[in-house]
């Protein structure tokens, strides 16, 4: 096993001062055995009305920027804040295939590189939040591995930049296209806290497993890619969820285990609401995360986020799969 660079690591004092008593596995359930909604624990839209709203701005400015990423954060911050057109007055009529066809249109425009659709579950809108409609669009952008792998420095923050902005643009126009066919829409972009959890119906529309990093792992892209969606009530068919064995991969494999600085990344599944399930430390994650406004290293790192690697893993555990079944 290669020497971690960052370890040992401490925490930055002045981060620590800031965070205070803040702790935010409470804030996710870790440990609970009931099933409750997700509250906020960090990507506050408002940073004066959360207690740890200081430490989460010494993020952003910890980090010198050059004139690209303050570029792209601009862009992020419009795209986000654009509006949406109204609905016209007439519903256009589709079968529920048809509708979730009609999204390879954003694929093939290049605006993303994965779409899927589930119902709407009450445990994905977060505690202050509200929500009627009841489907979700989801939504996929690639980074472009070869800046991501730079992370954390700032070459690889920017492809981070880069790919939440595209989710913002891609989420805005496929709302906007809803919208036009006369059924209501709303779009959800990150990493901002919005109205509901993203990661849980991608992986129910088939996106892919959730990954020991805490992050949805699949054959085509790995953990290499942004999440965007459009809440709405158009009639689109759910896409299946998809399993590859990554789950039992990730079980047996230790790359972003041993790849995190502040070890926040562990061995075992933990329950956290109520679900048994891979889970990173928030608190051993944020100091670092927060040091190198991002980090993202679990997701360069990750075997499966390589180009061209995912679909021979997948073979593997096919035939891992096999010969377990055959005894």
């Amino acid at each position: 096993m290669p020497k971690n660079p960052y370890r040992p690591y401490s925490p930055n004092p002045e981060f620590l001062a800031l965070l205070g008593d803040y702790r935010g596995n409470p804030v996710n359930g870790l440990g609970e055995t009931h099933h409750r909604p997700p509250a906020m624990v960090w990507w506050a839209p408002d940073m004066d009305a959360v207690s740890f709203g200081q430490a989460q701005l010494w993020f952003y400015q910890h980090e010198k920027p050059d004139e690209e990423m303050v570029d792209l954060r601009t862009r992020r911050k419009e795209a986000v804040e654009s509006p949406l057109p109204p609905v016209a007055p007439e519903k256009t009529s589709r079968s529920p295939d048809d509708w979730t066809a009609e999204l390879k249109q954003f694929v093939d425009a290049g605006d993303c590189e994965m779409t899927g659709v589930a119902r709407m579950r009450p445990e994905w809108v977060y505690e202050h939040e509200q929500n009627d409609l009841p489907n979700v669009v989801m939504l996929g952008v690639q980074h472009d591995f070869e800046e991501l792998r730079h992370v954390p420095e700032l070459r690889g923050g920017k492809d981070v930049t880069r790919q939440y902005l595209r989710a913002a643009k891609v989420a805005k126009k496929v709302a906007a296209w809803v919208r036009s066919q006369g059924w209501q829409a709303e779009a959800v972009t990150g990493p901002m806290v919005g109205k509901i959890l993203m990661i849980p119906p991608a992986i129910e529309c088939g996106f892919g497993e959730l990954g020991k990093h805490g992050s949805i792992i699949n054959p085509e892209f790995g953990s290499a890619f942004r999440l965007g969606a459009v809440l709405t009530d158009a009639p689109f068919a759910p896409t299946p969820q998809r399993e590859f064995g990554i789950d039992d991969f990730c079980t047996r494999c230790k790359v972003c285990e041993n790849a995190c600085p502040p070890i926040a990344i562990k061995p075992e599944k933990q329950t956290v609401r109520g679900t048994e399930k891979w889970y990173v430390d928030f608190d051993e994650c944020i100091p670092f995360f927060a040091e190198t406004s991002g980090c993202a290293i679990c997701i360069a790192v990750c075997p499966w986020s390589r180009p061209d690697v995912g679909f021979n893993l997948v073979e593997k555990l096919a035939r891992r799969a096999e010969r377990l079944a055959s005894g």
